[in-house]
């Protein structure tokens, strides 16, 4: 069993004494309560419901970060679906719905008041089982790059890399040469700030909330060669979870996993969200089964290695990710930036074969007894090689297999997403 607190120490390599961190989720032993850490950086303020949507926050929640080269000590309670943000050159702003809920800042909101400041932010979940922390891109990548090292009580330390610092320059060169490529809209991922300078990139999935336009038939001549494979192949999936493997054919224009369910043809929006169309809306009997499956379609879809491999994800390998067009370009140039290669990209890049001593794609760090969890923004201090952990804690009936499998994360992710949209957080 964990601490009540741990402790987080931030970095700041930003180069700027303007830089703040902020720190948000839900009070795990307060009924789920949404929760900020105050400005001091150890002091919870926990928000009363208020009357009207959009309503301020009654409390400095901006922690401040020091000078260029500066690091900051951080206490935090046992959170759940948690967020570190951070900012330069201007704090962010968050706001409270009834609820109360916490209106979070957005990149696919040009009207929302932090859209043009430069802001990021990792996740974490800390529990009575471990601290989990990961980066992600799932949303955009951002201008300030972010490292973690994660030392637990016995002296073992994780790390993941992140960006180097000039790492969003990079993103949006490769989206630009890519785009000159195949002319498919990687560009119109990229946004710039009122100084022309880049802002962020956007995913695929958060480019379309801006565009539907975009990628609209990009996979589609991709899907229907799948979907004509294994209409006369089978196409067998290892649920890495009480279910096993699961085997299906196409009949008529359904995926068909008989007694489990079917998948219809995904667009590219299902296929870069992960959660729409064929993949959301799962039969209630068997939503967990189905949704093991459509992880790892998902994720094969994304990489391009379902047509190629009728036995996912076993055998897959990370040389081959990307190799086949189309494919998801923004996932592949977000991995080639970063130092290690790690960090997600889009929501179910945590899913690899059981057994696999590749590195987690994901970006990951997480122990169970966790002494400091270093944060570095900015750009890592030194490229250190990159270390990964044991097995996580798993939820009793869910994944039996090591972190790397995706089913504990699917869980957390399904828990995380459902829960947000019932307190209508962005």
């Amino acid at each position: 069993m964990t601490n009540p607190t741990t402790e987080i120490a931030i970095k700041n390599n930003t180069g700027s004494s303007q830089a703040y961190a902020y720190i948000t989720g839900l009070d795990i032993n307060n009924n789920n309560t949404p929760v900020f850490i105050q400005a001091d950086g150890k002091t919870v303020y926990r928000p009363s419901s208020p009357s009207q949507p959009q309503e301020a926050l009654q409390a400095d929640v901006a922690i401040p970060l020091g000078a260029a080269g500066a690091t900051t000590s951080v206490t935090i309670p046992q959170i759940a679906g948690g967020r570190i943000w951070f900012s330069t050159g201007s704090k962010l702003t968050f706001l409270l719905n009834p609820g109360p809920a916490i209106v979070e800042p957005s990149v696919t909101n040009s009207s929302d008041p932090n859209y043009n400041i430069n802001w990021g932010f990792c996740e974490f979940t800390y529990n009575q089982q471990q601290l989990f922390v990961n980066i992600s891109y799932v949303d955009f990548v951002s201008p300030l790059p972010i490292a973690l090292q994660l030392t637990n009580t016995s002296g073992n330390t994780q790390t993941v890399q992140g960006m180097p610092a000039n790492g969003l320059d990079t993103v949006v060169d490769k989206l630009t040469q890519q785009n000159a490529s195949d002319g498919a809209g990687w560009d119109k991922l990229i946004v710039k700030g009122s100084d022309g300078k880049n802002l962020r990139a956007l995913s695929p999935n958060s480019g379309r909330v801006a565009d539907s336009s975009l990628f609209q038939n990009y996979y589609s001549s991709y899907v229907d060669s799948v979907w004509s494979k294994y209409t006369s192949t089978d196409l067998t999936i290892d649920t890495q979870a009480s279910w096993g493997t699961v085997t299906g054919r196409v009949q008529g224009d359904l995926l068909t996993f008989p007694n489990v369910g079917t998948f219809a043809k995904p667009s590219a929006g299902d296929i870069f969200s992960c959660s729409t169309g064929p993949f959301g809306n799962y039969p209630q009997a068997t939503a967990d089964e189905m949704g093991a499956l459509g992880a790892r379609i998902a994720a094969a879809l994304n990489r391009s290695t379902l047509l190629a491999n009728p036995q996912q994800p076993d055998g897959e390998k990370i040389a081959n990710y990307y190799t086949t067009s189309p494919t998801n370009h923004y996932a592949r140039i977000v991995h080639e930036t970063n130092i290690d290669g790690r960090g997600y990209a889009f929501p179910y890049d945590d899913v690899v074969p059981s057994g696999s001593t590749e590195p987690d794609q994901a970006g990951t760090v997480f122990d169970a007894n966790p002494q400091l969890l270093t944060v570095t923004l900015g750009g890592p201090t030194s490229n250190a090689p990159a270390t990964g952990g044991g097995e996580k804690e798993k939820e009793p009936g869910k994944d039996k297999t090591p972190a790397k499998s995706g089913g504990f994360l699917d869980t957390l992710k399904s828990w995380w997403s459902k829960l947000k949209a019932a307190l209508h957080l962005k």
